[in-house]
């Protein structure tokens, strides 16, 4: 994969630009506001999405398939570390002395004067984005904003406004995330991933520590996740304020209720305010507490505020319902750490009621599945009655010999719970024929894996209810 020179200067002007893998859920959305700023924008990706449609009726010319024709006249290239060495049309841009950007780049370029409310974490970085931004919309505002998934109320992952205020998903994977000029940083967790980028959790701490301290007005940080605790003894910003259950959080989360859609209180200065969210699960009252705590930093009425959060309705690939045959819903969600996957069964959890939680996951990455297969495996044993593996999806890495889906199923302590199935018709086939009336088949990963998802309905609806 490439690896983009992150410290080379961006040029002033980027005029026409062509995005690689413009399909993607984070180029999908710059490419989009580059379009609302006036730019010509082409692109090209691997495959017909509803997000290359969109981006069509938007104005931008997208191809299918990769070829070096495709860059035409464009004076700027936005690429991903996802991409291979060998693409053509990254070749040709080198070859011709074409300024190539990493999208976070591109969207440093675009925020440049804003004032930016940039949001990282290992994990629950999309959605306390979307909440921040369907707040501030429900507050009277008007900000941009880049998310990494389509924000279920507004139906789309970014969009231009009118305020100064730009709101981001930041991305830690690869140090993007130190390029912004950042006004106020929420840092929902630190919990240790991309080591395969920063070699040791010492230095993904520390590019936390650089990210908030750089914030010029406020930093948000979780007073719960043991890294978060890290990073926050090793700052020297003189405005931090945490958020959680730790009885010295500034904004305290008390008496959670998962039952259906999560409920609870916050505590803020000496004043308590309740919510019910309409979305389930108790990472997602974290992650409210963490969007309060940014709002009222900068200065909105708490009551107010959590009114606003409260009208959140969601974003796609989080818990998303795509259809319920025979009695059997079937989600997505984009859980690919273990964390995360932890977080998204325990909401369904919280309203399956008497059903059963049937897990397809497909891992997501060679390295990480190498190293967390065991954590993995206990993490669906723990919180899913039955689990159906997939083969990795690597995604911008090479294969690793010996390194498949069967190193999760073969780190369950009951092997009956699980089932290693690379072939995908047989593992909708399978999940099938063990779902009955009141299961939820859920989907998990980052990768592809939403596209088995029309197979697995469709293998519902032929199929006799398992007994």
């Amino acid at each position: 994969m490439i690896k983009p020179d992150l410290s080379a200067p961006i040029p002033e002007t980027l005029g026409k630009l062509h995005f690689v893998g413009i399909g993607g859920s984070g180029m999908s959305g710059i490419a989009r506001m580059f379009l609302a700023a006036g730019h010509t924008v082409t692109g090209s990706d691997l495959r017909e999405t509803a997000a290359v449609e969109a981006l069509r009726e938007a104005g931008a010319i997208v191809h299918i398939g990769h070829d070096a024709a495709h860059v035409g006249d464009a004076d700027t290239l936005v690429v991903t570390g996802a991409l291979w060495q060998e693409n053509p049309e990254y070749q040709y841009a080198l070859a011709n002395g074409l300024p190539v950007l990493h999208r976070s780049q591109a969207l440093a370029w675009l925020i440049s004067d804003r004032r930016l409310v940039a949001v990282a974490g290992a994990h629950g970085k999309t959605t306390s984005t979307g909440m921040i931004v369907t707040a501030l919309l429900a507050l009277g505002e008007s900000p941009s904003f880049v998310n990494g998934g389509v924000i279920a109320g507004l139906g789309v992952s970014s969009s231009a406004g009118d305020d100064a205020l730009f709101v981001v998903e930041a991305d830690e994977s690869d140090g993007s995330f130190l390029l912004y000029d950042t006004a106020v940083a929420l840092i929902t967790n630190v919990d240790a991933d991309h080591l395969d980028h920063y070699g040791t959790h010492e230095a993904f701490d520390e590019a936390f520590v650089r990210f908030a301290d750089n914030a010029s007005e406020l930093v948000v940080i979780s007073s719960d996740d043991a890294g978060a605790r890290r990073v926050t003894a090793a700052l020297k910003h003189p405005n931090v304020v945490t958020f959680g259950e730790d009885p010295d959080a500034t904004v305290r989360l008390t008496s959670v209720d998962t039952a259906g859609p999560v409920s609870f209180t916050l505590a803020y200065r000496g004043s308590e305010y309740t919510a019910r969210l309409r979305v389930p699960g108790k990472h997602n009252a974290l992650n409210a507490a963490g969007a309060f705590a940014v709002l009222v930093g900068m200065g909105f009425d708490p009551q107010r505020t959590i009114d606003a959060i409260a009208t959140f309705g969601g974003t796609e690939r989080r818990f998303e319902l795509h259809g319920t045959v025979r009695g059997v819903s079937v989600y997505d969600d984009y859980a690919h750490h273990p964390t995360e996957v932890a977080a998204a069964l325990s909401a369904a959890r919280t309203v399956v009621g008497e059903g059963r939680i049937i897990a397809v996951h497909q891992p997501h990455l060679y390295s990480r599945t190498r190293m967390m297969a065991g954590d993995f495996a206990a993490t669906y044993e723990a919180l899913a009655d039955e689990t159906i593996v997939l083969d990795v999806y690597g995604a911008r890495e090479d294969p690793e010999p010996g390194v498949t889906g069967a190193l999760v199923a073969d780190r369950f302590q009951d092997k009956d719970r699980v089932a290693y199935l690379p072939d995908w018709q047989q593992a909708a086939d399978y999940a099938a024929s063990i779902a009955r009336e009141g299961d939820f088949v859920i989907t998990l990963s980052c990768g592809d894996v939403y596209r088995i998802i029309p197979q697995i309905l469709e293998a519902l609806d032929t199929s006799d209810t398992a007994v």
